[in-house]
């Protein structure tokens, strides 16, 4: 069996394995769906009609605004699981069991990886529905608008899930990981994801501006809702690439360094 065989055979078997593992114990995953969906109802009817005057609408315009934001909030929120089952399996012995192993090293980081994509993909789609299910509507958004936003989303996802992945290695127990994780999910509350970043004071702006998640949502809100996209376009692409280009060798780098 050639080396290109065997490693996606291994990743395969790995991939199975861990979303065996986010079946049997989807509790942690729903914890962190939860973070998102409590804060679109929350904006929404609570927040809604004031925010959306703000903007020059109501409510319906505030949610169309607010969308966008709270699904690449949604990646954010589901890799740190991802974190924390790199790090139990680095802490609780399995690593140590599969290096003894004749299976190609690399599958067990690209099971995790893949896993996590494929979560994040299904907790957009879940996020998604909740906010259609309230009103949000993307009417003018053409079929090739809606691929793209689907592959920023993917792309995304996947750059997050290496820098996960990166901090799971590197955390001695499952509680640091949550907690090193936690900027994935605090960063789109320093965003342009609930207000826009012209209301924000002055020297912050550059700030929320320049971070990942604001050129990624205003290109997200710009292929569904039809807004200007601007430069905002290719620093969100630059800046996924850039993250799992980082992420991808901070994980191989760190995984494939002798135990002590």
């Amino acid at each position: 069996m050639s080396t290109l065989a065997l490693a996606a055979r291994d990743s395969s078997t790995m991939l199975r394995r861990n979303l065996l593992h986010a079946r049997r114990y989807p509790s942690l995953t729903l914890n962190l769906l939860l973070t998102p969906i409590m804060l679109l109802l929350l904006f929404v009817y609570i927040f809604g009609d004031t925010l959306g005057a703000g903007l020059g609408g109501g409510r319906s315009e505030y949610i169309a605004y607010l969308v966008p934001g709270l699904l690449l909030m949604t990646i954010g929120s589901t890799v740190i699981g991802t974190a924390v089952s790199v790090s139990n399996d680095m802490t609780e012995g399995i690593i140590a069991r599969f290096r003894t192993m004749a299976i190609h090293r690399g599958s067990v980081l690209v099971g995790h990886v893949i896993g996590s994509v494929l979560q994040s993909v299904m907790s957009v789609v879940l996020v998604g529905a909740v906010a259609v299910a309230i009103g949000f509507r993307s009417t003018d958004a053409t079929v090739l608008e809606w691929l793209a936003a689907f592959g920023l989303l993917v792309l995304f996802a996947l750059a997050l899930t290496w820098i996960a992945v990166g901090m799971g290695l590197v955390s001695p127990n499952a509680e640091a990981a949550s907690n090193n994780a936690m900027p994935l999910i605090l960063l789109p509350l320093l965003s342009s994801a609930f207000v826009p970043v012209d209301a924000m004071p002055g020297w912050f702006q550059p700030i929320a501006e320049y971070q990942p998640f604001t050129p990624a949502i205003e290109t997200l809100r710009g292929l569904l809702l039809g807004s200007e996209i601007g430069h905002n376009g290719w620093l969100a692409v630059v800046w996924c690439v850039g993250l799992a280009v980082l992420g991808y060798f901070w994980s191989t780098s760190t995984f494939n360094r002798d135990p002590k």
